[in-house]
């Protein structure tokens, strides 16, 4: 399977978008999938989208209610800075004007989906759509207190709110980001003449016995990041993040190990994972196994040891020539 979309991904938005609203968020994650797949099939009938992780804790500015709970402003700091502005940028006067209303700022709660479907067999080859699960809540009253020293620690949350978590709405979603990743590893690579660390990730996993044991996003996602740099030049990001949705895996091994106890606790940590040399990938991003394991792997393959097929050694070895990490 090598699925080309037959449409940009800006024809498919609409799509998902109209879906976000229509669909409660009861349905979770895995009944998003199904029905992603389910609303894409007309257009995409090859892609089956899965849920393969779940990121929270996480929350941005929401809106303004009154102590009744009626809608005062969608956009908290749209609305604080156009109050500022009518009583001539001074936040004393604005209190003044506004303590003991019972304003209250509200913020949305967040956490992200990220649903995959694989649209070929290179490591690259998939689809990803990242749907935020939104739910507005109370953060805290405004014009409480003591005048802050800015607009913008007006609507931080005091340390001592106490309800911080009544909902104002039930919770919906909210399409993110869709994004083929081929293009997006195209786009990333026309920004610098030489191979870019994402790329030498996706390689090293297609040369290695993960790629030929199983699809890349069954355990990755990227998380991707544009902004502008001091030229004003967009530039674009993508940093893998394992799919774990529980405890991750655990490297236990004594500190200088190698030869048999290296190998033992490196398959020890392949098998959590649920692939071969999943230790490697996690070295280069969670941190969970330590640098120097790579180069005692190395070292024992020298001495004579070898428990490791030559196509991961030939990984290591580029690794070792080239080190890089995220």
């Amino acid at each position: 399977m090598n699925t080309v979309l037959s449409q940009p991904v800006s024809a498919l938005d609409g799509l998902i978008r109209e879906l976000c609203v229509r669909l409660p968020a009861s349905v979770g994650a895995s009944g998003l999938a199904q029905a992603l797949t389910a609303a894409l099939s007309s257009r995409t009938p090859d892609l089956v989208f899965r849920d393969v992780l779940t990121r929270g804790g996480w929350y941005r500015l929401g809106g303004v209610i009154d102590s009744a709970g009626r809608r005062v402003a969608d956009d908290l700091t749209a609305w604080g800075e156009s109050v500022l502005s009518r009583h001539g940028d001074d936040l004393h006067a604005l209190y003044d004007v506004y303590a003991g209303t019972g304003l209250r700022a509200t913020r949305l709660v967040g956490r992200t989906h990220y649903l995959v479907a694989a649209s070929g067999v290179l490591a690259g080859d998939f689809v990803q759509v990242e749907i935020d699960e939104l739910q507005e809540t109370v953060s805290h009253v405004l014009f409480e207190g003591h005048v802050p020293a800015s607009l913008e620690a007006l609507f931080e949350t005091p340390e001592e709110s106490v309800s911080p978590d009544e909902p104002v709405s039930p919770p919906f979603f909210s399409l993110r980001r869709m994004t083929h990743v081929p293009e997006l590893l195209k786009r990333i690579a026309a920004q610098k003449p030489e191979p870019q660390n994402i790329h030498r990730f996706f390689d090293a996993w297609f040369a290695s016995s993960a790629g030929s044991s199983t699809h890349f996003s069954n355990h990755w996602v990227l998380a991707i990041r544009e902004y502008l740099d001091r030229y004003r030049q967009s530039i674009l990001q993508a940093t893998p993040v394992a799919a774990l949705n529980g405890l991750p895996p655990k490297f236990t091994s004594a500190y200088g190990a190698k030869g048999l106890a290296l190998n033992e606790a490196l398959q020890r940590f392949d098998r959590q994972a649920g692939y071969p040399m999943a230790w490697f990938f996690h070295m280069l991003t969670t941190k969970g196994v330590p640098q120097a394991v790579a180069h005692a792997v190395i070292d024992d393959v020298l001495g004579g040891f070898h428990y490791l097929p030559e196509r991961d050694v030939k990984v290591l070895r580029d690794w070792l020539h080239r080190p890089f990490a995220f």
